[in-house]
């Protein structure tokens, strides 16, 4: 029987590990900032589609109330009857409401109609 001797082939090398660690460093750096994108868009997104629903929400009152351009209307005449919850920005900004005729904005930058 032939006995094999492993002259330092034991495992790898620390070039070896070197390289695959940089590799590693290199995906994980192209990969995060897209990530981070991503999201931001996917918040951008979600809060216009929230205010798209809010003013969807808002015009279906003024009809349903024959209210002109310029009445007053708030989030709490919209959630009970119009909206199922009140909506919330995904990164955090506040919706304003305004009157009838006037857009709904969000006091994020980016978010709007």
């Amino acid at each position: 029987m032939k006995i094999r001797k492993f002259m330092g082939k034991k495992g790898f090398t620390l070039v070896e590990i070197m390289i695959v660690v940089a590799i590693i460093g290199l995906l994980a750096a192209i990969a995060i900032p897209n990530f981070m994108q991503a999201r931001t868009r996917a918040q951008t997104n979600a809060c216009i589609a929230n205010l798209k629903q809010i003013d969807g929400a808002k015009t279906l009152y003024a009809l349903d109330n024959n209210l002109s351009t310029g009445a007053a209307c708030g989030m709490a005449n919209l959630v009970t009857a119009y909206i199922k919850r009140t909506p919330s920005c995904p990164a955090g900004g506040t919706y304003t409401v305004g009157t009838i005729g006037t857009t709904v904005t969000c006091s994020v930058a980016g978010h709007t109609l």
